[in-house]
């Protein structure tokens, strides 16, 4: 998968995004700010989501709009929900120029075809489709039908869900698809998360896999990538004190700092597949233990367990060599404290 400049594949670094959300507070200033604090605590991209109240949901107070799910929104309706949480979408061409002037990527969550075709105009890079989404198969179909990379989170989806959303882009013409595993409980509980899912999702689906965090904490996703992730998305919040519907689950530009660091710790540290010591290991490998000589042996005594002894450093003959020397006869004259070497010994 190539996202404008990031290409994202086994070998590449992790890309991690900020969801800005409605963490804006639908305050213009807030969310350029927002954006400038993701730049600095080291994300790689701002994703916004695009969708209006009345093309997410209806304004009514039926039951069936009315959130009672065991939520932390519960006691509201969608409606209201929404028209608190979305973006004015005039904002979103200037924030988008604000983000790739600070390095960053910009792309969005669309709800409908017309936020595809609003966010088309403005030739974003790719596009999200949220977990609800994952199964209004049009809008995926359209979606991956613009050709842009596609990242798809699973947070309420089931195999046949996902598996019909990967067929459909497919369907299009769209190979570049990107899986996030995501669990829609907000905030996460951590045996909700199911990691080992990610290895699983790769296997399966033979595309990008990363996570759609909403745990209460960072090292989530650092044990994330350490499976296999190598997308990580977080939610993104100026300061906590804003509140808002998502500010529980958010990050603030401290934690989210320090969860790239992780991130890139961890990157670091996974490596590769290797047998081969480094400088530092071979320098260290100096400190093991090899066959010394304990006492002065003359010329043609035997070796034994009185005058030679397995002690560190690393400079003598190897351990493994302990039985095939004993008994031997010394060719030389040897100083106690001399490591033994084949030329020493007949």
């Amino acid at each position: 998968m190539k996202i404008d400049k990031y290409i994202i594949n086994d070998k590449s670094p992790v890309f991690i995004v900020a969801e800005l959300s409605c963490n804006h507070r639908q305050d213009f200033s807030i969310a350029v700010k927002t954006i400038k604090a993701m730049k600095k605590a080291g994300a790689d991209a701002v994703k916004v989501q695009t969708f209006t109240p009345e093309t997410i949901t209806f304004n009514g107070d039926h039951k069936y709009f009315q959130i009672k799910q065991g939520t932390i929104w519960d006691g509201t309706t969608l409606h209201k929900l929404y028209q608190e949480a979305y973006m004015p979408w005039e904002w979103q061409p200037k924030l988008k120029k604000i983000a790739e002037n600070l390095g960053l990527i910009f792309f969005s969550t669309p709800v409908d075809e017309t936020a595809v075709d609003f966010l088309d105009r403005m030739k974003v890079p790719a596009y999200k489709i949220g977990s609800f989404e994952i199964v209004d198969t049009p809008l995926v179909k359209y979606t991956a039908s613009k050709g842009k990379p596609i990242i798809i989170s699973t947070g309420i989806a089931n195999l046949t869900d996902i598996s019909i959303a990967v067929k459909t882009c497919r369907k299009a013409k769209n190979k570049q698809i990107a899986l996030l595993k995501c669990t829609s409980a907000y905030p996460t509980p951590f045996n909700e998360v199911n990691l080992k899912t990610i290895p699983d999702l790769k296997n399966k689906f033979k595309c990008v896999i990363g996570l759609s965090d909403h745990t209460l904490t960072t090292s989530i996703p650092t044990a994330a990538i350490s499976l296999g992730a190598k997308i990580i998305e977080k939610h993104f919040i100026l300061d906590k004190k804003l509140g808002g519907p998502d500010a529980e689950f958010s990050l603030s530009p401290t934690e989210f700092k320090n969860m790239v660091n992780s991130v890139r710790e961890v990157e670091k540290a996974l490596g590769k597949v290797t047998y081969n010591l480094t400088a530092k290991m071979k320098k260290s490998r100096e400190f093991a233990p090899s066959i010394f000589t304990t006492k002065d042996i003359k010329k043609g005594e035997a070796l034994s367990e009185e005058n030679i002894k397995t002690i560190r450093p690393g400079f003598g003959l190897a351990p493994r060599y302990w039985q095939d020397v004993l008994g031997k006869k010394a060719r030389h004259n040897i100083k106690r404290g001399t490591p033994l070497s084949w030329k020493l010994i007949n």
